[in-house]
């Protein structure tokens, strides 16, 4: 992975190998990020893929493997009130099955890039946008502070 900053924003490339998330959230913290905005395309190898199933307050995973094209990746960082980040990542995958041509999407755990992946990172001016635990749903949403 490498990255440059530009003005504010961030410009990061990732290498066979290298996952994803972690390498946005390695950059988040080595240039003190509290919150921002991502996108990016790219070649991955391997991605895992949840879908959030209200009724049982949980996750359903599914695991694809092989030539991936990251043709849509999108999200966004939050920091908790402990300092600590968080992701939420959706994206949109390409892939060849025989001879059949597939999609497959949804909220991304992980992803482990094949050949490249190209991000641009937009950090938030001011204090940023902060995470709140919601009990209900027993997820994380924005808190603006």
């Amino acid at each position: 992975m490498d990255y440059r900053k530009y003005g504010e924003t961030v410009y990061i490339r990732m290498d066979r190998g290298d996952e994803i998330i972690s390498g946005i959230l390695e950059v988040c913290r080595k240039e003190h990020i509290r919150s921002a905005c991502y996108s990016g395309i790219g070649g991955c190898g391997e991605a895992e893929i949840q879908t959030f199933i209200p009724e049982k307050g949980e996750f359903e995973l599914r695991k694809l493997r092989g030539l991936l094209e990251l043709v849509s990746f999108t999200g966004n960082i939050v920091t908790d009130g402990n300092g600590e980040l968080f992701h939420h990542t959706h994206a949109a995958f390409a892939y060849k099955r025989e001879n059949e041509h597939l999609f497959a999407g949804g909220h991304i755990k992980s992803v482990t890039v094949a050949y490249t992946a190209e991000i641009e990172l937009r950090p938030v001016a001011g204090s940023g946008i902060g995470r709140q635990y919601d009990e209900e749903t027993g997820t994380g949403f924005w808190h603006f502070s």
